[in-house]
């Protein structure tokens, strides 16, 4: 993504890394939700991609589309409802991969948690699900106006998912898309996912930083007897590192109960890996009990409080649904 002079981040500094957009204060995975974060400061915009059935690659935090568009209101697309096991869990409703673009394209977009973010619930029906081109667009053309620039973060979405039930590659659909848009791998860019056949497959192929997501529970879709609690234990920190580059944790990992780190951060830097947090929200909800501010879920705590842990922590990077917490 070609720009004016690079303005990333100085080393040392925190990268700031829009969780599917500002999406504390646009429904996720809009381009109003990513323009918004690119005009509030941020390094990087991190779009979740999933694939339509004519292998287009689409921004949505699942493949399943009714908790964040309008296809349960659609008699059109009423007979497209399925039941699919995805990662193990048994999901009703519509899917991206049995939509083509220009079906998706009919469908508006809606807040995917209107009791927590009722403002959000403002925007529903004003915006389109977005592709991948339409958000590098997007960047090139804020890049331009701004004289900065903005890095791409995506995270491939049940890989091992689609390419069973499907026969949708995403490493290859997302290799080919970036190249044909002109991304390459000396442009500001970090792939994420919590599987890991789909990293090590992308460390083989190209140069991208990749970035293994791990998380508290449970284990990679695609290697059922792994469990992340396992992969963040020294011995397969080290084994990340042989096809990572940055380690991205659920801040239940990097700080405990009380606040203090935990050593993931130490342990992972000993082996090479940087560490990247998510994703530090605004509202109660997703604050630990000590952080919450009066009122309800929907009511703002003390994330900047959360923030200055993870930063003295020391990751090197935060995912935030809130960007204007760093400003």
């Amino acid at each position: 993504m070609s720009a004016p002079a690079p303005l990333l981040a100085a080393e040392g500094d925190v990268l700031v890394i829009a969780h599917r957009g500002a999406s504390a204060e646009r429904p996720e995975h809009t381009l109003a939700a990513y323009e918004m974060a690119i005009d509030q400061g941020v390094d990087y915009i991190e779009p979740d991609l999933v694939a339509t059935k004519d292998l287009v690659l689409v921004a949505r935090h699942d493949n399943e589309l009714s908790d964040t568009t309008d296809v349960a209101s659609r008699e059109e697309f009423e007979d497209r409802r399925r039941d699919k096991t995805v990662d193990g869990q048994r999901v009703a409703g519509w899917f991206v991969e049995d939509f083509t673009l220009a079906e998706l394209r009919t469908l508006r977009t809606k807040e995917r948690i209107p009791l927590v973010r009722p403002a959000n619930a403002r925007f529903d029906g004003l915006y389109q699900v977005p592709t991948l081109e339409d958000i590098v667009k997007l960047v090139r053309a804020k890049e331009a106006e701004t004289g900065r620039r903005i890095g791409l973060y995506p995270e491939l979405k049940h890989p091992n998912f689609l390419l069973q039930e499907a026969g949708i590659d995403m490493v290859d659909l997302l290799l080919r898309e970036l190249r044909r848009l002109g991304v390459s791998e000396a442009d500001p860019v970090f792939i994420q996912s919590f599987e890991v056949g789909v990293l090590q497959r992308l460390d083989r192929r190209s140069d991208f930083k990749l970035v293994q997501l791990v998380k508290p529970e449970d284990g990679p879709a695609d290697e059922p007897a792994m469990r992340y609690a396992e992969m963040i234990a020294p011995s397969g920190l080290a084994e990340i590192a042989k096809y990572a580059d940055v380690l991205g944790a659920h801040i239940g990992l990097i700080l405990g109960a009380d606040g203090a780190p935990t050593s993931l951060v130490a342990d992972a830097k000993a082996t090479g890996l940087e560490v990247h947090a998510w994703t530090l929200r605004p509202e109660n909800a997703f604050l630990p009990a000590p952080l919450r501010g009066a009122g309800g879920d929907a009511a703002h705590g003390n994330a900047a409080a959360l923030k200055d842990m993870l930063v003295r922590a020391g990751v090197a990077g935060i995912l935030t649904d809130a960007p204007d917490l760093f400003e």
